[in-house]
């Protein structure tokens, strides 16, 4: 990040499915958020690919995309990210190179290698189980199909071919930073679920960061989740409420729980752990979270930060764009 330069903001959007919600209520407020984040000037908002998960409604990010592209008309879309080990890397190109022509200059990708579910929705899904150790193989033969320059004689993307879709790299750990440092992409940390590796992940990206025709210098997305609201109390109200619903997701049988239920398993040692993936959180007034994420993003060396707005609500994460737009703008 460059000294005195704020980060860019964006948003990841899981596609949330609310208490007493469907996935078809999950998918228009995507939409709501969307147009919400162009109005004021978000930079992208990516698309995770999760399966099997009855809170998330992103399994099928490039659906998702063409969707929400086609009711905005500026705002940069891409996933956050494909994990390419469930898919062949010919139908990625296809697909985003379809986005892109669709949609020309507001398509990125980023990539993955972990499968994003369980084991048994892998086999579902025909996914191998080694598939994610041909991961760098496979982003190189994906790169070539956009660029136009084929690794596999004969074959080309159509569309895709030409349309150079900008590529990054996600990860939570050592591997994806040196992987995205030695083809000179992006690199994107989750840290707003997986914060233990950020610092570190980052520091060896920087370090081994090789400029490549998309990119001439390292630049780091991290992950953050973001409640803003017009009070502290009312912040930490929903703050509370995500805990106990992220709490109730990670059950062997995923149910609804009480606050009661919801609070005894978050103070029990299991609970602290999970409550820990959201360590990376900026809760309270605008004020506060600004200068959180300002701290946030001089810490981790972040150029852009992929903000996760995990409200109850569709009103209230409204509400925490809004905020959080208002607090960069009036800095």
């Amino acid at each position: 990040m460059t000294s005195g330069q704020p980060p860019a903001l964006s948003i990841l959007d899981l596609a949330i499915v609310g208490r007493n919600e469907t996935p078809a209520d999950a998918l228009a407020n995507s939409v709501t958020v969307a147009r919400r984040a162009e109005e004021r000037g978000y930079r992208r908002i990516w698309y995770a690919e999760h399966h099997n998960m009855a809170s998330i409604a992103s399994s099928a990010t490039s659906v998702l995309i063409a969707h929400v592209a086609a009711h905005t008309s500026t705002i940069g879309l891409g996933a956050g990210g494909v994990m390419l080990p469930n898919h062949s890397p010919l139908v990625i190109a296809e697909q985003f190179g379809t986005l892109a022509t669709l949609h020309p200059g507001r398509i990125d990708l980023a990539l993955g290698r972990a499968p994003g579910t369980d084991q048994a929705t892998m086999r579902a899904m025909r996914t191998e189980i080694r598939a994610s150790e041909r991961f760098p193989e496979d982003v190189l033969e994906l790169q070539g199909y956009l660029r136009g320059e084929t690794q596999v004689p004969g074959v080309q993307a159509i569309p895709g071919a030409g349309t150079n879709v900008p590529l990054s790299i996600l990860g939570s750990s050592l591997f994806g930073a040196q992987l995205a440092a030695m083809l000179g992409l992006p690199y994107g940390f989750a840290s707003h679920f997986a914060p233990e590796h950020l610092l570190n992940a980052v520091e060896l990206y920087r370090r081994e960061f090789r400029p490549s025709e998309q990119l001439a210098q390292p630049y780091v997305i991290a992950g953050v989740n973001v409640i803003a609201a017009e009070t502290d109390e009312d912040a930490q109200r929903q703050h509370r409420d995500v805990s106990r619903r992220r709490v109730a997701r990670f059950l062997s049988v995923p149910r609804e729980l009480s606050d009661d239920e919801a609070d005894h398993i978050l103070a029990s040692p299991e609970g602290r752990q999970i409550a820990h993936m959201m360590h990376y959180t900026a809760a309270g007034t605008p004020d506060v979270v600004h200068r959180y994420l300002t701290n946030f993003a001089q810490e981790a060396g972040a150029d852009e930060l992929m903000t996760v707005h995990p409200s109850p609500t569709i009103a209230e994460r409204l509400r925490s764009i809004d905020l959080l737009a208002d607090a960069f703008e009036s800095a």
